[in-house]
């Protein structure tokens, strides 16, 4: 453990987290850079960087600046935003099979979205405000159906999938009786795109990333702790129920704003803390590994999804989900022979 003191405040560290956390965002840039220089018009990396520095042409700008980058960077950020998200829900509940598209916050987000593209235009401020809205009435019906002296990890996911399915059916009705152009719009938006992104598709998850963040990272040592139970929990700690309000809140928030920049992008929330934990040979996963993760993850399969099938371009949606379904499978099956599905 590396131990930082600073005045009155102190943290600790786990090393080898620290150190897939550097390697998993060092890779997430990386490829993210390489995404900048391959497509329609490629053009080599020190082109990119040259362009960046602002010695490129008006063409090289307009391709790298106002279309690739603000790409990029929106995947890094959505794939951290759902990482951290997925890693708190699953320390939380003590549960691998807990994520944000498993228990209904990500259809939540999903289907006041749909409906704010629909009645008033795929605006960002709209659009931002719809999922934040769905998302919060998903999180609070889950947590009132399966909240009973307590959490049971299974059945809050049991919960959140019927919560998940109400919802997904609103969202598909609200398509029915829209009008050809916005439904079309929004079915390609409920698949997770990164096609198309521009700036103002950043701010949202950028913005959710540095408010909640910092305060989500400042609690993760109170985590250690809400995972021994509640009773042991407030008995070692009389203002844990604080603690956890405050993580449920930003693991509320951060997926829906990634929803809101990109679209449910499928399963990143359930699988970047199990290749964490894999990884590490930890029971809990840090958070700064979880979000490198998850950027990782969706900027190597947005990469894949515009190149594999050149010309045409799958969404980053589709192979998450083709990589997550198979995951969530074998925890179900993992589960099911240890008897925790019980």
């Amino acid at each position: 453990m590396l131990v930082v003191r600073r005045g009155p405040f102190s943290a600790r560290f786990g090393v080898r987290g620290l150190l897939l956390a550097g390697c998993t965002w060092l890779g997430a840039v990386l490829v993210a850079l390489w995404a900048t220089a391959v497509g329609e018009y490629p053009m080599p990396l020190s082109t990119v960087l040259d362009t960046l520095a602002g010695n490129g042409t008006l063409i090289t700008y307009d391709v790298v600046v106002n279309h690739r980058i603000p790409r990029a960077l929106t995947g890094v950020l959505v794939g951290a935003a759902f990482g951290v998200a997925g890693g708190v829900l699953q320390r939380l509940a003590q549960n691998p099979l807990v994520s944000p598209d498993v228990i209904g916050i990500n259809a939540g987000a999903s289907a006041g979205a749909v409906l704010m593209i629909i009645g008033f235009g795929a605006t960002a401020v709209w659009v931002t405000g719809g999922a934040l809205v769905g998302a919060g009435v998903a999180a609070v019906a889950v947590y009132a159906v399966a909240y009973r002296n307590g959490f049971s990890g299974y059945r809050l996911v049991l919960v959140g999938i019927g919560v998940a399915a109400i919802l997904s059916a609103a969202a598909t009705f609200l398509l029915s009786r829209a009008d050809i152009n916005a439904a079309y719009q929004a079915a390609v938006w409920l698949v997770g795109s990164l096609s198309g992104r521009s700036w103002p598709d950043v701010v949202p998850v950028a913005a959710g990333l540095c408010l909640l963040l910092p305060p989500m990272l400042a609690l993760t040592r109170r985590l250690a702790v809400l995972e021994l139970g509640d009773d042991l929990a407030r008995a070692l700690s009389p203002r844990v129920g604080r603690a956890r309000v405050g993580l449920l809140a930003g693991a509320v928030g951060l997926p829906a704003l990634a929803t809101a920049s990109a679209g449910p992008v499928g399963f990143v929330a359930l699988v970047a803390p199990q290749i964490v934990r894999r990884v590490l040979r930890e029971r809990s996963p840090g958070l700064l590994a979880c979000a490198g993760t998850g950027a990782f993850v969706v900027v190597t399969a947005d990469l894949v999804a515009r190149t594999a099938f050149a010309p045409r371009e799958l969404p980053v949606g589709v192979l998450t989900a083709l990589v997550g379904a198979p995951v969530l499978i074998a925890l179900l099956v993992r589960g099911n022979r240890i008897g925790a599905s019980g």
